[in-house]
């Protein structure tokens, strides 16, 4: 059996998922007209109490469009150095939007409204002037690691006193808030766009959304456009993220479980020195007396997947595909190691 664990975006769609997809009522999206396209974005927007959503191919596209939204040449953006807008998507930022990028550092990847304070650029000519901010919840790079809303607020103050707008790359947003219990609409009034991934831990095939007010998703939906993303009967994947926003957002704690015993397992391991904290779906290991690649080899010789995630690093994450037997086969495989 293999055991595949380096993302949570490697599931299939479940039996009820595809169904739904089945059963779907669509249109042509790009003149509006496809009904679950439409009620996946109005779901979405109700749900986090902001005015409008867009729906997209991807999280890397709402991310880099939100971008493209707040900023432009001669702007600049700040975000901590492992976001996923800076380091995973393709230079999207300098691409798209011709737009700079100031990087901070902090703690499992999170930044605080002082950090931000210490690090805006004033409207000056020798500056390019800040006129973003982007948080990442769950944080990749950081293990998972989560943003609460006391965090938040006092960025959100920040900004507004300084005329940026804060943007959310939520891309693990649902594993966070299953773990705080906090609301989507408290979310949701912390920022002027929100980026929610439905690929990740809720298990869809494809997809994302962008929150924000109508107005800006009127832009967003021309920007969409530019970048190829105009698609036609999109709803066959949009009832995909409303069968999940239905059913996979609860089951979300079950992952969680499953990552905090893998990260004891690992803890536990002779070439491993450390273990981020296990807050949601993702484990960080730090290796020691190997290096990442003999790590993966080695692990792929016993059936396991996972990928490099820094120089002596690695990461495992878990998802609706992964099960109690995987995890106990897991435990069993990697004490051979």
């Amino acid at each position: 059996m293999i055991i595949d664990l380096r993302s949570d975006t490697v599931t299939k769609p479940t039996k009820g998922m595809l169904e739904a997809m089945w059963s779907a009522q669509v249109g042509d999206d790009v003149f509006g007209e496809d009904p679950t396209v439409n009620a996946l974005e109005q779901k979405l927007a109700e749900m986090f109490g902001m005015e409008a959503g867009l729906f997209c191919p991807s999280g890397t596209m709402t991310n880099q469009i939100a971008v493209k939204l707040h900023t432009g040449p001669q702007k600049e953006v700040i975000c901590h150095k492992y976001s996923h807008i800076y380091l995973y998507e393709a230079g999207g930022i300098m691409a798209n939007a011709h737009a700079s990028v100031k990087l901070l550092e902090g703690v499992y990847g999170k930044i605080t409204a002082q950090d931000v304070a210490d690090n805006i650029s004033p409207d000056d000519v020798h500056a390019c002037e800040t006129s973003l901010v982007s948080l990442e919840n769950t944080m990749n790079k950081g293990g998972g690691s989560i943003y609460t809303l006391e965090e938040v607020k006092p960025i959100k103050t920040l900004c507004d006193q300084h005329g940026i707008k804060l943007h959310l790359d939520g891309a693990r947003l649902f594993n966070s808030l299953v773990v705080t219990g906090e609301s989507p609409k408290d979310w949701g009034v912390q920022f002027d766009t929100i980026s929610i991934c439905l690929s990740k831990g809720l298990g869809c095939p494809i997809g994302s959304v962008l929150l924000g007010t109508k107005a800006d998703i009127k832009r967003a939906r021309k920007i969409r456009k530019s970048f190829g993303g105009g698609m036609r009967q999109a709803g066959y994947l949009a009832a995909a993220a409303i069968y999940a926003l239905d059913h996979h957002v609860d089951r979300l704690t079950e992952d969680h479980a499953r990552s905090k015993v893998i990260g004891q397992m690992l803890e536990k391991h002779h070439l491993v020195s450390e273990v981020f904290p296990v807050m949601t779906n993702i484990v960080i290991a730090r290796l020691q007396g190997i290096s990442p690649e003999d790590f993966l080899s080695k692990l792929a010789d016993k059936g396991i997947k996972a990928v490099k995630f820094g120089k002596d690093q690695v990461r495992f994450v878990t998802h609706l595909d992964f099960n109690d037997e995987m995890l106990e086969l897991f435990g069993e495989r990697i004490k051979e190691i």
